[in-house]
């Protein structure tokens, strides 16, 4: 089991939960896919596409429970292979979300439960 991550908005978070199913974020539905990070890709991801924001919440999903003809391993960013979801995410898919932690400095941290998944 490989656990992929998934990064939104705290509110993204709170209306996934009284849905059940999440569709993307505005980024993910114009680009066709939901993207996600690997545990190594995600403060990278974070610096890239979040600065500045707060409030934010790291979703942990097995790729196993997703169905695998929806879920691309395709070259991203400098080529690394990251996981692209063609399809809705699940409530029952999440395995966790845990808040992102904001050093004194303003930059990310990875929150140290996550390392239970990795």
């Amino acid at each position: 089991m490989t656990v992929i991550y998934k990064i939104v908005s705290a509110k993204a978070w709170r209306d996934f939960q009284l849905l059940g199913v999440f569709s993307g974020s505005e980024v993910d539905v114009a680009d066709g896919y939901i993207h996600f990070s690997t545990q190594e890709q995600l403060l990278g991801t974070l610096d890239k596409h979040y600065a500045g924001q707060t409030d934010l919440v790291i979703l942990a999903i097995a790729d196993q429970s997703l169905d695998p003809a929806q879920l691309k391993w395709e070259p991203a960013r400098g080529g690394a292979l990251f996981p692209h979801l063609y399809g809705d995410l699940k409530l029952a898919d999440v395995l966790q979300a845990v808040p992102v932690p904001l050093l004194e400095d303003g930059r990310f941290a990875l929150p140290p439960d996550l390392a239970a998944h990795a």
